[in-house]
């Protein structure tokens, strides 16, 4: 029971992460240059983790929640709408 327990609360973070993300490159970009293939990335990083959180016991899920939260923000940084505000601020 455990187990389930830690699962669900990481597939609900995993969902909230992702659903945050759509949103910021939503409002922040125009629809036409919405990053669908970093979603896609995103999701299929989610899949994978929880899969990981799944399969092994030993898995803590602070490990899990930071791993996915670091590849969330790493995902994020490479988007359009962050480089063109890198680019801003170094210029």
């Amino acid at each position: 029971m455990k187990s389930f327990m830690q699962t669900a609360i990481l597939a609900g973070f995993i969902m909230l992460i992702t659903a945050s993300f759509s949103f910021a490159q939503a409002s922040a970009g125009a629809q036409a240059q919405f990053p669908f293939f970093h979603l896609g990335c995103l999701i299929i990083g989610g899949l994978i983790i929880l899969s990981l959180k799944r399969k092994y016991d030993r898995l803590y899920l602070s490990e899990a929640i930071g791993s996915f939260a670091l590849y969330a923000f790493l995902v994020a940084l490479f988007t359009a709408p962050v480089v063109d505000a890198l680019k801003s601020m170094i210029n």
